[in-house]
């Protein structure tokens, strides 16, 4: 397998995992959250978050077979990935420095 592949399939093994989990806690907040209303307030960004990692979870399949089969689409479909990935970032990693008084 070639690097880019292999590295493809982290990525693709971590948005799985990630979505499967945040699926997990999901289930369960939908379960206790009548008895604990502070959970009320985590489901929006939960499902936006299920959301995305569900998108790269898609993205990065999609990106892992166009270059199993070495399909002529596959650098688009890596561009796809590392774009989604650069913006899953900036949505899971703002800058903390306005909030801590940093800047």
């Amino acid at each position: 397998m070639r690097p880019l592949t292999v590295l493809t399939g982290f990525v693709m093994g971590s948005c799985v995992s990630i979505a499967v989990s945040l699926l997990f806690v999901l289930i369960v907040f939908s379960l206790v959250g009548d008895e604990y209303p502070r959970v009320r307030h985590e489901f929006e960004p939960l499902t936006m978050s299920l959301g995305i990692f569900t998108a790269m979870t898609a993205i990065s399949v999609g990106s892992f077979y166009t270059l199993r089969k070495n399909h002529p689409w596959r650098f688009a479909a890596q561009g796809l990935l590392w774009a989604g990935v650069f913006l899953t970032g900036l949505y899971s990693w703002p800058c903390r420095a306005a909030s801590t008084g940093l800047t």
